[in-house]
């Protein structure tokens, strides 16, 4: 424990009883869980098989992992869980499968399982945003902890009946299917502990000890799971910052950590103010900004950074001329100050503020990464042809199955699916199998058990030829005699997008390692690898992304865009006065700032080609002026900068000229 400050030391030591640790924005929380979990074991006070370290992202889990690792030598750590909660629940169900209703090898629905599932559900013509709606209700209820029933006696509205009364057919559906969703993941474990006194206890013996990151956006039912592990002992420790909760629209439930301190009356409060990321000026903009929420256990963050830059506060015409300046400002210190384009991150509170930004970029030739565009893994003709892939190495993948066979779509429709599922229910056979078996599709239509036929001819075709071909060929071969490739080019208006879709499905093929196939075995494995190929690392370029996605990062240069009433804070926070959660987003974003940050705003915007006037955001109000430089405020400083830009820019058209 070499290093560690006081409240790190003591959270680290204390493991009799229950623990919150406030773990301020760069306090060291994840070093603190890493020295912990290497306490206990080193201790002899719980072996590694019985600790089970939760976070939230698989990112963090695997950073955690590794942390772990370097710290503990030899076997010690060997049993030790470190996972997300949605992955300790899919443990749960594979061992308790029989509990929870399902067989072995159920599959998992992704979201767009999920909503083709509910689209066949609703009425004909329901519109797409309808369909979500429900979609994100029955959702809701389960990361409540709610069953359908539970979820239509709560019911308030009749949308609110309607989405129950969808749900409990939907989870009908999925138990035909022999499939799960991502919520049931959380819900179903819960539900089963609650219910079964034997069962919870049984787990508690596996789970000794509990850590968990990010308690503060923990939803219902993640906070029930913990309960019923941690049981009335409740050997866990908890960390969590009430400052940085920021996902109540998915489900996150602040309040959880006041109602630990209810749940366990012994609860141990250990606060970590001391930042190790930040200029003392931020952290004092951003302690200022804080102050404005109520608070049950309130903290200032300090530094033993030096104090930094004053905060630069822009002005601009529009978000057009907001945009020229951020660009212009981040090729100025790259060029002038040998910056890699890597230390500077912009961040928006919209999606859309970004198209503005990319554009001035691009003029510029900086080169930058959107967080939060369409991921490749996620494109649909990649999913289609992944779908593919995962059946030819797994024939038992009902869920890559029930992809596969309607892409491209032929005449196997949602109706002729689940009486497939029953099929196979009966017969105890994965359905991918019962559709290859006469007296199974002796059951169906005849157009139907047809080109049910087809699908599984063309599927064992490729199986077989996963023994001769590398994985890379074999996609080739999979988009021609799949249908793939003849379905996007019915779909494609013009010749140039089905060339960038064709183009996505080559690129695909070349993630493969090379080799000579060995089977569907190898494919298996190379399936399993490409979830954690690292092709989203943006490398030496500037970062845009919301300021939801930058939680967990750190930059040395953040800009904050979009500083005005109705975007900062959003326009629905305003118009119900829920300004808390927008202000701890603005907290986030702020934390993020290494060395300097830079805050602006616009004074119009256009709207259906009229001009708005924008108010500036009332946040900035709230921030501390002596930490703040406003343009004109110092007109000396403003020359100056000018002119150091202006030469800067000389310099580099005299160097292209040259070059």
């Amino acid at each position: 424990m070499h290093g560690l400050n006081p409240p790190q030391r003591a959270a680290v030591l204390h493991t009799d009883g229950p623990l919150l640790v406030l773990a301020g924005a760069g306090s060291g929380k994840t070093r603190v869980i890493v020295e912990k979990i290497a306490h206990l074991i080193a201790s002899s006070r719980m072996p590694a098989k019985r600790i089970a370290a939760i976070t939230f992202t698989n990112k963090s889990a695997k950073e955690m992992r590794e942390r772990v690792a370097k710290r503990i030598k030899g076997d010690a750590a060997d049993g030790l869980t470190v996972c997300t909660f949605h992955a300790l629940g899919l443990k749960f169900l594979q061992i308790e499968h029989a509990r929870a209703g399902l067989r072995r090898g159920f599959s998992i629905f992704d979201s767009d399982d999920s909503t083709a599932q509910f689209k066949d559900l609703l009425p004909p013509g329901t519109k797409p945003d309808g369909i979500e709606q429900v979609r994100n209700l029955v959702s809701r209820a389960k990361n409540a902890g709610l069953s359908p029933e539970e979820a239509l006696a709560r019911a308030q509205s009749a949308r609110e009946m309607e989405a129950a009364t969808v749900y409990a057919r939907y989870q009908a559906r999925l138990a035909t299917f022999n499939a799960v969703d991502f919520d049931d993941l959380i819900r179903l474990p819960v539900q089963l502990l609650e219910a079964e006194e034997e069962l919870r206890l049984a787990w508690r013996e596996r789970i000794g000890y509990l850590l968990v990151d990010e308690c503060q956006d923990t939803n219902d039912a993640q906070y029930r799971l913990l309960k019923a592990l941690a049981g009335p002992k409740g050997l866990f420790t908890c960390v969590g910052d009430d400052d940085q909760s920021i996902y109540a629209w998915r489900g996150a439930n602040p309040d959880n950590l006041l109602q630990l301190g209810v749940d366990y009356p012994s609860l141990q409060i250990v606060k970590l103010e001391q930042n190790y990321r930040c200029s003392n000026r931020v952290l004092r903009t951003a302690n200022a900004l804080i102050a404005h929420n109520p608070h049950a256990h309130p903290k200032t963050l300090w530094s033993e950074q030096k104090d930094g830059e004053r905060i630069r506060v822009w002005e601009c015409r529009d978000a057009s001329h907001e945009a020229e300046r951020v660009a212009g400002e981040i090729h100025f210190l790259a060029t002038a100050k040998q910056v890699p384009w890597s230390d500077f991150c912009i961040l928006f509170r919209g999606n859309f503020q970004s198209r503005a930004l990319e554009k001035a970029l691009q003029l510029l030739r900086v080169p930058y990464h959107l967080t939060g565009g369409t991921a490749f893994l996620d494109r649909g003709e990649v999913k289609d042809a992944l779908a593919w892939l995962r059946l030819v190495a797994n024939p038992e993948d009902d869920a890559a199955f029930l992809r596969a066979v309607q892409s491209p779509k032929r005449e196997v429709g949602a109706t002729t699916l689940a009486k497939l599922a029953e099929i196979a229910q009966h017969a105890g056979l994965p359905m991918s199998r019962a559709a290859g078996e006469i007296g199974a599709l002796k059951q169906l239509a005849p157009r139907a058990a047809n080109a049910l036929d087809g699908f599984t001819t063309i599927v064992r075709g490729l199986r077989g030829l996963a023994h001769q071909a590398t994985p890379a060929e074999l996609v080739r071969v999979l988009a021609e005699k799949s249908g793939l490739l003849a379905a996007i080019r019915a779909q494609c208006k013009d010749e140039g997008t089905f060339q960038r879709r064709k183009a996505n499905l080559e690129e695909l093929a070349d993630w493969f390692d090379g080799g000579k196939g060995s089977g569907p075995g190898e494919l298996a494995a190379q399936l399993a690898l490409l979830s954690h190929a690292d092709k989203g690392d943006a490398g030496n370029q500037v970062r845009l992304m919301s300021l939801h996605a930058a939680k967990g990062l750190e930059f040395r240069y953040v800009f904050i865009v979009g500083m005005e009433d109705g975007t900062l804070p959003h326009e629905m926070a305003l118009e119900e006065g829920s300004l808390e959660e927008e202000r701890r987003l603005l907290y986030v974003g702020i934390t993020r700032a290494k060395e300097q940050l830079w805050l602006s705003h616009s004074r119009e915007a256009q709207k259906w080609g009229d001009k708005l006037r924008l108010q500036p955001s009332r946040f900035l109000d709230e921030l501390p002026a002596a930490e703040l430089q406003r343009d004109g405020a110092d007109p000396a400083a403003d020359a100056e900068r000018k002119q150091e830009r202006a030469a800067a820019g000389f310099a580099a058209i005299r160097a292209m000229l040259e070059g």
